[in-house]
């Protein structure tokens, strides 16, 4: 069973947060619908998971800010985690861990491991060049962000910068990628237009297909959706759902439907530490921590 280290740790809701009575024991007053179309009748996934990564005691620090403290937890191999909880939690700092985008500011500083699985390497680790472990973990951001070139060339550019020459193999490549990410049939006539001319839904898949070009092992999301209408949101969703056949995903979402509707499992986070983590069904109904059940029915965040 994927669990966290420290299941039972309270956490204390800082003075001046605007917090609702208690409800009773174990009752949600509101419920988030979970899809159990994935899930076998224990809330376990129906099909064995392998480990992909192993996050043991890992801490981080902007100069002399404690943004994470000591997290343990186990992602599972080519299944959805959701990262949830309040603003300023530290989930998009956990994050960016995984691929150490962290690296690019001065004075941060990581302990810990966290272990990536088959080759039992440490991401976070002195021995890890940065820019291996972005080949390695891809990442699509909060808005969509198309280099002002073509659409086929948006999606080539990772393969070119990894040496890729041969201009069949590159062809086949992006329309692998561009199938992935659901964008083929609107793009299949137009690979040579600007990026740039896509609508926000549009390019967001092409982030998407950028990243998977490359084939990462992980491939993280940090709120995707979040500045996308209600029709680009659903196939973006749609899009994180099928994904998990080929690639291990981690997102970041305030949605708590978008991470009920998506996810195999669901990690709730609180000021830097990992309150509470588990299968999705679970989590949404029936957490074993009171933060969490707070935090899922509306009373804070």
């Amino acid at each position: 069973m994927l669990e966290a280290s420290h299941p039972t740790a309270p956490v204390t809701i800082p003075p001046g947060m605007d917090v609702a009575p208690p409800a009773e024991p174990r009752v949600l007053k509101k419920r988030i619908a979970v899809p159990v179309k994935r899930l076998s009748p224990d809330n376990k996934p129906s099909t064995p998971t392998q480990v992909k990564a192993s996050v043991e005691r890992l801490s981080f620090w902007y100069g002399k800010k404690h943004a994470l403290k000591d997290l343990n937890v186990t992602i599972a191999e080519r299944r959805v985690t959701a990262l949830i909880g309040p603003s300023g939690c530290g989930k998009s700092t956990f994050l960016r861990c995984f691929n150490r985008m962290h690296d690019l500011q001065i004075g941060t500083r990581y302990q810990g491991r966290i272990m990536l699985q088959p080759d039992n390497v440490n991401l976070v680790g002195r021995d890890m060049q940065p820019i291996e472990a972005r080949m390695r973990i891809g990442m699509v951001f909060q808005r969509p962000n198309p280099f002002p070139k073509s659409i086929f060339e948006n999606v080539a550019y990772g393969l070119r910068l990894r040496g890729a020459r041969k201009h069949a193999e590159i062809e086949e490549a992006v329309e692998r990628a561009l199938r992935s990410a659901a964008l083929w049939e609107e793009t299949k006539d137009r690979l040579h237009d600007s990026a740039l001319a896509l609508s926000g839904g549009q390019m967001q898949r092409l982030c998407i297909a950028r990243s998977l070009v490359t084939k990462p092992e992980i491939l993280l999301f940090d709120e995707p959706t979040s500045a996308l209408d209600p029709l680009a949101t659903a196939k973006i969703e749609e899009l994180i759902s099928t994904l998990r056949d080929e690639v291990t995903v981690l997102i970041v979402t305030h949605n708590m439907q978008q991470a009920a509707r998506v996810s195999d499992y669901t990690a709730f986070m609180f000021l830097g530490e990992l309150v509470e983590f588990g299968d999705t069904g679970q989590i949404f109904t029936n957490p074993k921590q009171k933060a969490t059940e707070d935090y899922i029915t509306g009373r804070y965040g």
